[in-house]
């Protein structure tokens, strides 16, 4: 069985690395060709364009930057070239109308779609620990279960592509509105002179512990913006979060300040830096902005 990836950024790579350790045949592609030689070295095969991979490969996995992304390299580029009863495993972060759109214009060519958005990191899919939350025909999905637990654990489904995808966003809308408080609380205790070291291990014995606060906490006591999930991603996804929560009737109140939030440290050039950037923000004096 060949398998195909499209995609191998920091995510995607880190899945695709797995399926070599697990001796799986890989045809890859991505926009970069130094990161196509990259995995070659590694022991993938090259595929010079979307429709060879697609001609080539018993499953296709894609993770990709946007919903127009996944729309248009799926239905668009491989869609009309996938080899009979073929499918296709969505890892991208995507909003529901899109996934519903994409595994309908498959299921008509007699294709399979599975949305199967991430649960943590870069970290977690290089290390084959990456929950993963899949979304689809239940039949496709026991057919591609093995497959998805060589590359990550626990693997969870939920049901029919709306619920996966919805999860992931409900998941980054909560944790990202939660980074967003927790740099206005070190901000302020920062204010209050109590030592961002000090707030961030006494804070973690109490209510306001979090997984934020755990993961990124240190980072911002030490001013390490490195960009593990870039605020250009938080804001896309609360983004995304926000407009399914419109289309569901739900209320975001919180989800559209922290968006906001974002919006602005986009604004301020921080775009390619960590999500914990945000603190930036909230270290100036109210009379500063």
């Amino acid at each position: 069985m060949t398998i195909g990836f499209v995609g191998l950024g920091k995510m995607g790579g880190g899945l695709a690395r797995n399926l070599l350790r697990n001796n799986h045949e890989l045809l890859v592609y991505d926009v970069r060709p130094a990161v196509v030689d990259q995995f070659v070295g590694w022991g993938a095969h090259k595929a010079d364009s979307l429709s060879t991979l697609a001609a080539s490969s018993s499953v296709i996995f894609t993770s990709l930057p946007m919903p127009t992304d996944v729309i248009h390299v799926v239905l668009d580029e491989i869609g009309p070239h996938l080899a009979p009863d073929s499918a296709v495993i969505d890892v991208s972060t995507i909003d529901p109308a899109s996934a519903r759109l994409v595994s309908d214009g498959l299921r008509k060519s007699g294709h399979h779609f599975l949305a199967c958005p991430l649960g943590k990191g870069p970290a977690q899919a290089e290390e084959g620990t990456e929950p993963i939350f899949a979304g689809g025909d239940p039949e496709v999905y026991a057919q591609w279960k093995p497959l998805l637990e060589q590359i990550g654990d626990p693997v969870h489904y939920l049901g029919d592509v709306e619920q996966s995808t919805a999860f992931k966003l409900i998941s980054n809308h909560i944790g990202m509105t939660n980074m967003a408080v927790l740099a206005e609380g070190l901000a302020i205790g920062a204010r209050a002179k109590i030592s961002l070291d000090v707030l961030v291990r006494l804070l973690a014995d109490t209510g306001a512990q979090s997984h934020q606060l755990k993961l990124r906490g240190p980072w911002v006591v030490d001013g390490d913006y490195a960009p593990r999930f870039a605020i250009d991603l938080t804001t896309k996804d609360i983004r995304l979060a926000v407009a399914m929560a419109e289309t569901l009737g739900a209320r975001a109140p919180l989800g559209q300040l922290s968006l906001d939030m974002f919006k602005e440290a986009q604004a301020r050039g921080w775009g390619q830096e960590d999500t914990g950037a945000i603190y930036k923000l909230f270290e100036e004096s109210g009379d500063d902005r």
